[in-house]
């Protein structure tokens, strides 16, 4: 939705009639639909008036010659004919803004907005790779999500609703193209006093025994978390859930709790000297982190230009 929609832009089909011309933006109004699944909510993210956003829509539908859109008294959901062509419609406009972006690193350099998501535990991690590319493409913006689920990033990538995602790497990213940025270790993080002045590594079993705070059921990083207590053979009694890395290691700096969270959290978070990181073994939990793309040809500039800067980081 970035660029006006007043541009006369159309794709022609193969065998279509004259009259038979897709627009850009009719396209644009139709993935917008399918993603605000509110016909007056739609035609305020396109900045058009809602009589000119279903006349488009109705006009695209003719021209394509199937319904796309149950309608009712309200918006009632696409079509099983629109939700095939959905993941059309998204795959041409994610070529143009593409196609538009080629050109323009072309004429001036990579410029244009990368859209990337992390999973909560590479947050911190984002950063590092952002920074440097900012620094090399200054014309390129970057627009980051951070509370993505793996599968929604997954889906996300695969929408084109993002260009890149960092997540875990994993059978569930296979026919993605992807990057091995770094391997995550997760550390038990707790006050001295619960931790009994221990500084070396901690086995689940005993581990297993502290007042825990952990990730909310369902989320990767939990699931991390009850694999090893099924390994170890162990349960861990939580008191407090929460869906944020962040909260996560907050509540341990209070000392009340203890919790396991990524390495790379705790290098970056800056705790009171009452708070200690220790190895939970026994078993070890380490994962694979990396960078995953659009499985698009040609590859986008942008894209590219993130694979280029995200090969050459050191993340160890």
């Amino acid at each position: 939705m970035t660029r006006g929609h007043g541009e006369k832009r159309t794709l022609r089909y193969k065998g279509a009639r004259k009259e038979d011309t897709v627009q850009i933006r009719q396209l644009e109004y139709f993935v917008a639909l399918a993603a605000e699944r509110h016909f007056t909510k739609a035609s305020e993210v396109c900045h058009v008036s809602q009589p000119a956003f279903s006349e488009a829509l109705g006009k695209l539908e003719r021209e394509l010659r199937v319904p796309l859109v149950r309608r009712g008294h309200a918006f009632e959901g696409l079509t099983p004919e629109g939700e095939r062509l959905l993941v059309w419609a998204r795959r041409l406009l994610a070529d143009h803004e593409a196609m538009r972006a080629e050109a323009d690193a072309l004429r001036v350099g990579v410029s244009g907005r990368a859209r990337i998501g992390a999973v909560p535990g590479a947050a911190a991690v984002a950063a590092k790779l952002i920074a440097p590319f900012c620094a090399r493409h200054p014309l390129a913006t970057v627009q980051l999500a951070t509370h993505l689920s793996f599968s929604e990033i997954l889906r996300q990538v695969r929408d084109f609703e993002l260009d890149a995602g960092i997540t875990f790497l994993d059978e569930g990213t296979e026919g993605l193209p992807s990057l091995l940025l770094y391997e995550e270790r997760y550390m038990l993080l707790a006050s001295k006093r619960l931790l009994a002045e221990r500084d070396g590594p901690v086995p689940w079993t005993q581990a297993s025994a502290l007042p825990m705070a952990a990730l909310a059921a369902g989320m990767r990083g939990r699931a991390l978390v009850d694999d090893a207590c099924a390994q170890a053979g162990v349960q861990v009694d939580v008191q407090v859930q929460t869906d944020s890395i962040e909260s996560l290691c907050a509540l341990a700096g209070t000392g009340r709790w203890a919790t396991v969270a990524p390495s790379s959290w705790v290098q970056a978070w800056e705790f009171s000297g009452d708070i200690a990181a220790v190895p939970i073994i026994e078993p070890e939990v380490v994962t694979r982190m990396g960078l995953v793309f659009t499985a698009s040809t040609p590859t986008p500039a942008l894209t590219t230009a993130l694979f280029d800067v995200a090969r050459r980081l050191k993340l160890g």
